[in-house]
Parts: structure tokens; sequence; C-alpha cells
């Protein structure tokens, strides 16, 4: 039979850094309004929430980046791929100018994706 272990090595390696940034984010949702409406109250109600959408694209933009994460994980372990640190090993192996290469590339995805997802609520 088989059982699951957890021991203290594998929680420690968990990153919760996003999952705070997430939950900063909808904390700072209510209070960002009115601490705007309380900075100027002749503003107009419009005025503030031009922040809020600002902050909603955001958090829309950290849930696709951890739901394509998550995506990725799964059908990297549904068809039998190679582990990441062999990916890793492998990749330090390139050129200089390939692995500047691909990280330009993957600079620019991002930053492209980012940009999509705020146009999209704006």
């Amino acid at each position: 039979m088989n059982i699951l272990k957890i021991t203290k090595d594998d929680v420690s390696r968990r990153n919760y850094m996003p999952y705070l940034l997430f939950g900063l984010c909808l904390l700072l949702w209510p209070l960002l309004q009115r601490v705007i409406m309380n900075w100027d109250p002749m503003m107009g109600v419009i005025d503030p929430n031009i922040w809020l959408l600002i902050l909603m694209s955001l958090i829309c933009f950290l849930i696709v980046t951890g739901l394509c994460w998550w995506l990725l994980q799964s059908f990297w372990m549904a068809l039998g791929l190679p582990l990441l640190t062999e990916m890793v090993l492998s990749f330090k192996k390139l050129a200089l100018w390939q692995q500047l290469g691909f990280y330009w590339a993957s600079f620019a995805l991002l930053l492209l994706a980012a940009v999509g997802v705020l146009t999209a609520i704006v």
C-alpha cells in the first residue's frame, strides 16, 4: 500500500510569495477606493475606479500565470517529459547567446501577456 508521506523538507520548499502577493492585492481592493475618496472628497467616482481596474488587471494576470503554471505541470507529467532539473542542466549547456535569446523571448512573452491582460481589463 502506497502512503503519501509529507516531510518537513517538502513543506519548506514551497514558495508562498505569489499567494501572499495575491492576498495582498485582494486586501487592497476594498481599501484603495476609500483611501482615494478620503484623500480628495471632491474627486469623482470614476477616478478611483481607474486605479482599481489596474489592480484588477494585476490580480487577473497573477491568476492566469498561476493557471498556466499548473497546466504546464499537469501536461508535463502526463506526457512523461524529462524532469525540470534535467531541463535546467541542458539549458546550462547551451551557448551564452542561446541562453540570452531564451531569456529575452521569455521576458517578451511575459510582458506581452501582462499588457494583454491590462488592455482587456481597461
